[in-house]
């Protein structure tokens, strides 16, 4: 047995779960270098670039598999590369790697090192990489050697006073020093740098589904949290091989694609596209052999949707989903398809997961879950008084009995946090949720997203659920649109399956659809037909945006309805 997870927890037969943290803990060096050690010839990760990719026609090798030797090897020359370019302890370094393996043997040199990993998103603007640079005091940034990102990255740190060191991957860029190759050429062994479990570790921003990105900042506990997502929740194996969808750039990427996994035993896939197929990550999954797999519900209900699963998942043990809510409907058509569950996992980019269907315990298709062990999540009234089974209320970490490993730090020298998710010692998720006697969380909707119509109020969510289930939807995202006689009305924003047409017809058969199933309140009053839902880079739907988009049409027209 390769894992070392058993070395730092404790996993009882009644469901209790603790966690036991070095107080110098670095996940580099005690996870890594120590399975190079022991273990030298397992495999971490496995690499295939897919041909979407635009270094695909510049790439001389497109498939490479990475040992613990290698990632302890190059992690150790990138780390001496870093040095001797300026990089020190504290420093802040953005990464636009997208799903390149360099990624990860990056991430652990700068974990060696003790500087702050920015993962960050390729498809942010202009002004979006200004004001993450600046507001992170971003040192150096390292990205895909790719036309487009190379350009748009020289001028956002041109515009950024802190960041002194621009490096390429995969390309030769003119005001970039090529990393990849040079990384080669450094020493192979690199001094231990002290390091301690509350230092910080990781810089996200959060994806901004309701507002401006807000930093979020994690600590050296934060690789040992993610036993309990891999374990209990992902149901890795030793020997097994996990994928999960996910772009480097968003926190789930740390959930799904290194920490738990290699602690667990389990190497990782990296699926490396630009363009998503589904007919080519099922090649994959089947032909790769991997045993365990992680999406989020948009990748689900494409696969459904399109019945496109054939023999790709002959494979998989074990599917789960994070990002956003699944319908229960397609957890039902995924299971009648490939007779595997679809087990949910709850959390966010501030923490590791807070509630799932973990091994063992009964599938509630739509349910959340049970809450972490780790965490002991409860649902409270707006009084703070913790909610009876069946009654809604915002989801809240309770300091008695919570471990803080994994969480957000609420504060740290040196870095400005602002407003997060903490609330004195209680940490507050601003999502709401019904808790069932069996201790099961079933979602409402985000405090924000909430609609009050006519004295009701409606979960986004239940309406989608339901919208989802008609033959011609797609996609759907339901807001809530300004009213001067009930305050707010629903409107869903949809996205149509190939061979209907929007129009007034597809309005009124979407409406007595939902009508059918649900209470009068909920029916959209108004229904927007798109192209495209607007949603942040990890699939996360961005209803803000839906609803600055008809505040700036009423401002215009005097009227928000279609």
């Amino acid at each position: 047995m390769s894992a070392l997870y058993p070395e730092f927890c404790t996993v009882s037969g009644n469901g209790d779960f603790s966690l036991r943290i070095p107080e110098a803990f670095n996940f580099a060096y005690d996870v890594v270098d120590r399975m190079a050690k022991e273990h030298p010839e397992q495999r971490a990760l496995v690499w295939e670039q897919d041909e979407s990719c635009e270094l695909y026609a510049v790439t001389a090798c497109h498939e490479r598999t990475l040992t613990f030797a290698d990632m302890a090897r190059l992690s150790d020359q990138a780390a001496n590369f870093l040095t001797a370019h300026g990089i020190r302890k504290g420093d802040r370094i953005m990464l636009l790697l997208k799903r390149h393996y360099v990624y990860w043997y990056l991430l652990v040199a700068l974990h060696k090192l003790g500087a702050v990993a920015m993962p960050t998103a390729c498809m942010l603007n202009h002004d979006d990489l200004v004001s993450h640079m600046r507001d992170a005091s971003v040192s150096a940034v390292v990205c895909l050697g790719e036309e487009s990102l190379c350009k748009k990255v020289a001028a956002a740190a041109a515009d950024s006073p802190s960041v002194h060191l621009l490096c390429s991957v995969g390309a030769d860029k003119p005001g970039f020093t090529r990393l990849d190759g040079a990384v080669e050429a450094c020493p192979t062994e690199f001094p231990r740098v002290e390091t301690r479990k509350e230092d910080p570790l990781l810089l996200y921003f959060t994806s901004g589904t309701t507002g401006k990105p807000k930093i979020v900042l994690q600590d050296g506990m934060y690789p040992l949290a993610h036993i309990s997502t891999a374990l209990l929740w992902q149901n890795v194996r030793d020997g097994g091989l996990h994928l999960s969808v996910a772009d480097t750039g968003w926190a789930k990427a740390s959930w799904g694609k290194i920490y738990g996994q290699w602690l667990c035993g389990s190497a990782v896939m990296a699926y490396d596209f630009d363009v998503f197929s589904a007919v080519r990550m099922l090649d994959v999954l089947k032909r790769q052999q991997v045993t365990t797999f992680c999406a989020p519900p948009t990748i689900y209900r494409f696969f459904v949707k399109n019945r496109l699963l054939g023999n790709g998942f002959a494979d998989v043990e074990y599917a789960v989903t994070a990002g956003e809510a699944i319908p229960a409907e397609i957890v039902e058509q995924f299971r009648r398809l490939t007779g595997l569950e679809i087990h949910s996992g709850y959390g966010q980019t501030e923490s590791v997961m807070l509630t799932g269907e973990f091994r063992g315990e009964p599938i509630r298709p739509g349910s959340m879950g049970k809450g972490s062990p780790l965490y002991h999540p409860i649902v409270v009234d707006e009084d703070g008084r913790e909610c009876p089974p069946g009654e809604q209320g915002e989801i809240v970490l309770p300091p008695a009995g919570r471990c803080n490993a994994g969480l957000c730090m609420p504060s740290a020298p040196g870095f400005d946090l602002g407003d997060n998710v903490w609330d004195g010692d209680l940490y507050r998720t601003g999502d709401i949720a019904v808790r069932d006697e069996d201790g099961y969380f079933w979602f409402v909707g985000r405090v924000d997203d909430m609609i009050k119509c006519s004295g009701y109020r409606v979960s986004p969510f239940e309406v989608e659920s339901v919208l989802i289930r008609h033959p011609a939807v797609m996609e759907c995202a339901v807001t809530g649109l300004p009213d001067e006689q009930r305050g707010f009305v629903v409107k869903a924003t949809v996205v149509l399956r190939d061979g209907y047409q929007p129009g007034l017809a597809m309005s009124r058969e979407l409406r007595d659809f939902v009508r059918q199933k649900t209470a009068d309140y909920k029916v959209p009053r108004v229904v927007d037909f798109v192209e495209q839902i607007p949603s942040t880079f990890s699939g996360k739907i961005r209803r803000v945006e839906i609803r600055e988009r008809d505040a700036r049409k009423a401002a215009k027209t005097g009227t928000p309805s279609d």
